[in-house]
Order: C-alpha cells, then structure tokens, then sequence
C-alpha cells in the first residue's frame, strides 16, 4: 500500500516484480473475484480504473497536505492529487486526528478533494 516502497516489497516480501505490476494483479483478481473495489495507493487508482473499469471503486490511504510529517508513509499525495489520479476515496488518518484543529483540516481536505 503506502508504507510500502519498491525496496520493502523485494526486501520484505520477496516479491520482485514493480509495485505497479503486483496491485493491478491482485485489483484485476479482485474485480475477477466478484469485488466491487480495492484499497490501493493513489499512485495506481488511475491505472486500476483502466484495467478495472471506471466503477470499481479505489480506497486510497496515504493522503498527507503538503506540510504534513510523511510518519510511516513512503507513497503519499495530497487530496488534490488523489483526485487527478482518480481516486474514488480517500483516506487521512493521522493529519486529521493529530491536529490541533482536526475540524479544519477535515474541512480543508474535503474542499481539495471534492471542488
């Protein structure tokens, strides 16, 4: 997913095919498997549509603005940029819930998000 970079896969996993590759394996599986969606990194939501179709539906965590610590995320994007890649929902956990202000920041990301 998004705490998981190239490296990790081959080093952890033992999976030596690119990440690209291995998500849209499983999410072509998925759909094959009678699933409505995957949870996936944004950096695949848009290819998943391609081979999925525009109706399977990607979850996609990992959604950090701009100014946020990375914590233990490698593959991140903004809610803006989830958006352009296609992204059906997204997922930000730890921006919203360690703010000082988790309501704006609530507010903020679905204002990037959904205009």
């Amino acid at each position: 997913l998004t705490s998981i970079d190239q490296e990790d896969m081959q080093k952890d996993l033992l999976i030596n095919k690119p990440i690209e590759e291995v998500v849209i394996h499983y999410s072509y599986t998925a759909k094959n498997s009678g699933l409505d969606g995957v949870v996936c990194s944004p950096h695949e939501s848009k290819k998943v549509h391609e081979i999925c179709g525009e109706n399977f539906i990607t979850v996609t965590p990992g959604i950090r603005f701009k100014d946020n610590a990375k914590d233990d995320q490698s593959r991140i994007m903004t809610p803006l940029e989830a958006k352009k890649a296609s992204s059906d929902y997204i997922v930000m956990g730890r921006p919203i819930t360690a703010s000082d202000d988790p309501v704006s920041i609530y507010k903020k990301s679905l204002d990037e998000f959904l205009d």
